[in-house]
């Protein structure tokens, strides 16, 4: 074919006005000025990209906002620190440290500060002066201070522990406020402070899933699931796939925590995936102003030919089984093909979330989030598609805004590893 010959459509002050132009023309690029001008004031396809939009700005305002609340929370929490005074090879003060592990997760509000006086001249001094003023000689250890209260010696939770643990319940600065959190199995401890979390995993999830990479296929699987004119077929034929799908994803994602968790976040890396985030950003960014020219983090169209046929396959299979067999391998193998367009966000995001202090059960529970997250734009699609029996091509010009969006959000993520990484804690 010749040169691409698009049509846009603007709305804005009441008015209503068609363009025709050719992809090389001056007209070209003069339109793509104005639909980044007049991005903000307009809504094209409300099915999706308004939902992209508010994602996006969601996600921006949540990473450009400082954490203020949280920090003034933790300045006032600093009032409940427990002191423990320790010595290397001390039994008695492993047993207690042990002990202070659990007492900490059950007690987020209350700060642990370790002073070990065969190291420490101030903490030996310290220790020396509390022993003398609470009249408790000679001092010891491991010696507790909270609140001008001393307690010393540490022999098991079911009586020190007990000792401590009341000792701490009863003069707690926390314990005259209204409690702000809820304990929960799967996220831990819900919070004023980090509720950002479960928000900020579900926003991205849900953007993530906003790819034209990972919507394509499933939209052509739909228009050619129609045809069969048969609800119940149509929505486990397509509901496998989105399941699968998510399966594959979660796998990846798992495959990334583990990663972080194993080597850490240092500076190094923290600065690499800076930096890739704000490549990936920047890429996603040319594919709206440059639809595929140069690089592009995007399916190539030399693997679509594969996938299609693939697709039709699962129609030509007359019995369930077969069928449900042929899409699961499609949804393994097409997630595999997408892994360059969609491996940003799931890095940068299991990166951070590395960075919560959570247990192994939350770590998981939270990608099992943006699992969520990230196919519920596809389990709508199919919903839709099953129950009004028809299915919508995504389009260029679609696909070119929702990149658009992505890489807004992308290169925020990068700028906030950068320069701001507490933000992200």
């Amino acid at each position: 074919m010749g040169p691409l010959t698009q049509k846009m459509t603007h709305t804005y002050n009441s008015k209503r006005r068609s363009i025709v132009y050719k992809d090389d023309s001056p007209d070209w690029h003069q339109e793509v000025r104005k639909e980044i001008l007049y991005l903000p004031f307009h809504f094209i396809y409300p099915k999706y990209f308004n939902i992209s939009m508010g994602l996006g700005c969601l996600l921006i305002l949540l990473l450009l906002s400082p954490p203020v609340a949280a920090e003034s929370v933790q300045a006032s929490a600093h009032d409940d620190v427990l002191e423990v005074f320790v010595r290397d090879g001390c039994p008695h003060c492993a047993k207690a440290k042990a002990y202070l592990t659990q007492l900490a997760s059950e007690r987020p509000w209350l700060k642990i500060i370790y002073r070990p006086v065969d190291h420490d001249t101030d903490a030996r001094n310290d220790l020396m002066q509390h022993a003398l003023k609470a009249g408790v000689w000679p001092p010891g250890v491991p010696t507790f201070r909270f609140k001008d209260q001393i307690l010393v010696g540490f022999d098991h939770a079911d009586h020190m522990g007990l000792l401590l643990a009341d000792l701490i319940d009863q003069t707690a600065h926390h314990q005259e406020t209204k409690p702000n959190h809820v304990e929960t199995t799967l996220f831990g401890t819900l919070s004023v402070t980090n509720l950002g979390l479960p928000l900020f995993t579900l926003a991205i999830g849900l953007l993530d899933g906003f790819n034209p990479c990972a919507m394509w296929v499933l939209l052509f699987l739909l228009s050619m699931l129609i045809h069969l004119q048969n609800r119940q077929k149509m929505a486990l034929i397509a509901g496998t796939f989105v399941i699968v799908s998510g399966m594959v994803y979660y796998a990846f994602m798992a495959a990334w925590l583990n990663v972080f968790l194993l080597i850490g976040l240092s500076a190094a890396m923290r600065w690499t995936l800076g930096g890739l985030a704000l490549a990936i950003g920047g890429l996603n960014v040319k594919d709206f102003v440059a639809w595929k020219r140069g690089f592009s983090l995007s399916i190539p169209d030399s693997a679509k030919p594969g996938v299609y046929a693939r697709a039709r396959a699962i129609l030509a299979k007359e019995k369930t089984l077969p069928a449900l067999t042929a899409v699961a391998t499609l949804a393994v193998m097409v997630n595999f093909i997408e892994l360059l367009c969609t491996a940003g966000f799931p890095a940068i995001y299991t990166a951070i979330l590395t960075q919560q202090d959570l247990s192994p059960i939350a770590y998981h529970a939270y990608l099992g989030l943006y699992i969520l997250g990230y196919i519920a734009d596809d389990a709508l699609m199919v919903g839709i598609a099953v129950m009004a029996l028809s299915s919508h091509k995504l389009t260029e010009r679609t696909g070119r805004l929702l990149k658009l969006i992505s890489g807004l959000v992308m290169l925020t993520l990068g700028v906030v590893l950068l320069l701001f990484p507490k933000w992200l804690v």
